[in-house]
């Protein structure tokens, strides 16, 4: 049996990570959550006070922003996008 620590690298679902991206005028806070990588994250949005109970139950503090994006033409850039960039550059029709 070994007793080395995991090498630092390794995935750990003990990491939890959240980004506040947009706190709407109707109380409702837009965000990214991560398990073991942040860059790894599914968009959520709850009403304020549902949202302070789920951080307090992952054991994470909220930061503000976004990942910074890939440099582009990198191949890194071709996944740089999430549903809220999808959704305000392709599918709105708006002038």
């Amino acid at each position: 049996m070994s007793t080395q620590a995991p090498p630092e690298d390794r995935w750990d679902v003990q990491r939890r990570f959240i980004r506040i991206v947009q706190e709407h005028d109707n109380g409702m806070v837009e965000f990214e959550f991560a398990v073991g990588e942040p860059e790894l994250f599914v968009e959520m949005l709850m009403p304020r006070a549902q949202f302070e109970d789920f951080c307090a139950t992952q054991a994470v503090t909220p930061t503000h922003g976004r990942l910074p994006e890939a440099a582009a033409g990198s191949d890194a850039h071709e996944w740089d996008w999430s549903l809220r960039d999808a959704r305000e550059r392709h599918f709105r029709h708006e002038p």
